[in-house]
């Protein structure tokens, strides 16, 4: 019979398996391993994508973003201070970095068309999200939303992130998120409101 044996002097790290990759990655990132950057990149693209597309509303601009916030990654790794998670402080250079972008070009793209982004990026997702009227519904309605409160419902929603990591990756206090979720949630139940009158 097998029996582990677990050693007492050595903690039982408190961390899932996807994390204890990351951290593992990270450390190989640091001692300047690229193939570790680039299992490190592909991890995190699919989840970059959609949440500076989500924040910007610029497809344009994803890729660059994405091209930004992973070199810092693998430029400065060492800048990661182990006091959240890794994917909180990759969230959060995205988020400034989608920020920037938005701010130099002045300008948001309210009229998202899932069909355009279909054809630019080719992504299985948005073409599926085309022939889903609830998909639609929801962009409309993230559309009304402010980049902050947008942000918020994003992390929380569609990336499981406690308000605790929100408020690190947003770099403001967890009762800002809060109240940040609470305006948006009013702004949303008003909008499916006004669309069923």
């Amino acid at each position: 019979m097998l029996r582990l044996i677990r050693n007492p002097t050595r903690p039982m790290p408190e961390k899932t398996a996807t994390e204890v990759d990351e951290y593992a990655l990270l450390q190989r990132i640091v001692e300047g391993d690229a193939l570790a950057f680039e299992v490190f990149y592909k991890l995190y693209y699919p989840r970059l994508f959609r949440f500076i597309l989500r924040i910007t509303r610029q497809p344009e601009s994803i890729e660059e973003l994405i091209q930004e916030t992973l070199l810092l990654v693998w430029e400065k790794p060492e800048r990661f201070n182990h006091e959240s998670k890794i994917s909180t402080w990759v969230f959060g250079i995205a988020y400034y970095k989608a920020l920037k972008a938005m701010s130099r070009t002045a300008k948001r793209s309210n009229d998202l068309d899932v069909n355009e982004l279909s054809e630019t990026i080719g992504d299985p997702l948005a073409q599926l999200a085309e022939n889903t009227e609830i998909q639609d519904w929801l962009n409309c309605a993230l559309d009304i939303l402010p980049t902050d409160q947008r942000a918020v419902i994003e992390l929380t929603f569609y990336h499981g992130l406690p308000y605790q990591e929100i408020a690190k990756i947003l770099n403001c206090p967890e009762n800002t998120v809060k109240t940040r979720m609470f305006h948006a949630r009013k702004k949303l139940q008003a909008f499916a409101e006004a669309k069923e009158n």
